[in-house]
């Protein structure tokens, strides 16, 4: 059994060949749902995913990690069984940050190290550069860390989010909870990740669907959908990537990242900051598949970080566990 935490409240079950505990911390709105793999005094990992997913795109990844580490996969605010943000309140990368640190104190964890898909990749580049005292090395698949937009578009797209906001405020609550049958619901999913497999589609749902009056609807807040109003310059990308500390490794997929989000607009900036990796001596690595391969196949991508964990984390001395090393 999984040894309680003071704040957090733990509903267990069994999974195949490894023991998985459901996590709950309450947080001003609501709580913060996630799961936990491994013994109770392994070095701490946290995962993070990506825009529209949940901690179950961990599921397949995890149970080929290093057993030695005890990681909590969360479902980030909006997403999968957490809790949806306060009305009126935009979803960002600044709180999401703020998310973590309230996950991590609720878990007594000083020091720890990251692993981030996509959107979750980005939170943690941020975080990193935030905390730096507090990471001990940081993953990020299929994400560079940082998203930088052109100075000449960022007022207009915090405008066009607004404008969004407001009209969302408008519409009646069954426009904003569409009601799917099952089907239906995992056609939707797979229509917008065509990439994802029909096991992967089914593991998202896990967490993404709840049982309503006339069939299914998903759990997420639509409101992540809005487009987000907090940009960051290229600038300040790569001033946030040269306050990281912690060693990184940047796995990049060659049916992934590049091809769905890099235009030429964005190019220039996405290869600055992939450079800053390589002149800080930071590991960049390219592997054959797709943005979801770490759940889609992640026996391609599992060797890498269970060599990068062993190399950069579990073979270094460990760090008291009540070492406070970042006070609020």
């Amino acid at each position: 059994m999984l040894q309680a935490l003071k704040g957090v409240r733990h509903l267990h079950s069994s999974a195949m060949k490894q023991t998985v505990s459901e996590l709950s911390i309450p947080v001003p709105w609501g709580e913060i749902r996630g799961k936990v793999w491994g013994p109770d005094h392994g070095r701490p990992v946290l995962c993070l995913h990506g825009w529209a997913d949940n901690c179950g795109t961990f599921n397949t990844l995890i149970p080929l990690l290093p057993k030695e580490c005890r990681y909590v996969a969360v479902d980030l605010s909006g997403h999968g069984l957490s809790s949806h943000r306060h009305p009126g309140v935009f979803y960002s990368f600044p709180e999401y940050v703020i998310d973590v640190y309230r996950v991590v104190e609720a878990l007594h964890w000083s020091h720890f190290s990251i692993i981030g898909h996509s959107m979750g990749g980005n939170v943690a580049g941020m975080f990193s550069a935030l905390y730096p005292e507090m990471v001990d090395s940081v993953v990020l698949l299929d994400s560079y860390g940082f998203l930088p937009t052109d100075q000449k578009e960022m007022f207009k797209v915090m405008r066009q989010g607004m404008d969004e906001m407001l009209h969302f405020e408008k519409l009646s609550e069954e426009t904003k909870r569409r009601v799917y049958t099952y089907e239906n619901a995992a056609e939707r999913l797979s229509a917008a990740n065509p990439a994802l497999s029909e096991r992967s589609v089914r593991i998202l749902l896990e967490r993404g669907l709840v049982q309503v009056e006339g069939g299914m609807a998903f759990t997420r807040d639509f409101r992540i959908n809005l487009k987000n109003i907090v940009r960051i310059s290229l600038e300040q990308s790569l001033a946030l990537q040269s306050e990281i500390k912690a060693p990184i490794l940047v796995v990049l997929a060659e049916d992934g990242f590049d091809k769905l989000f890099v235009g030429q607009d964005n190019k220039k900036s996405i290869s600055a900051i992939a450079q800053g990796y390589r002149d800080r001596k930071h590991t960049l690595v390219t592997v054959p598949g797709d943005h979801h391969i770490h759940l889609n196949d992640p026996e391609v991508v599992a060797p890498l970080v269970s060599d990068f964990l062993q190399t950069k984390v579990l073979t270094q001395p460990a760090r008291p566990a009540g070492e406070q090393t970042s006070k609020i």
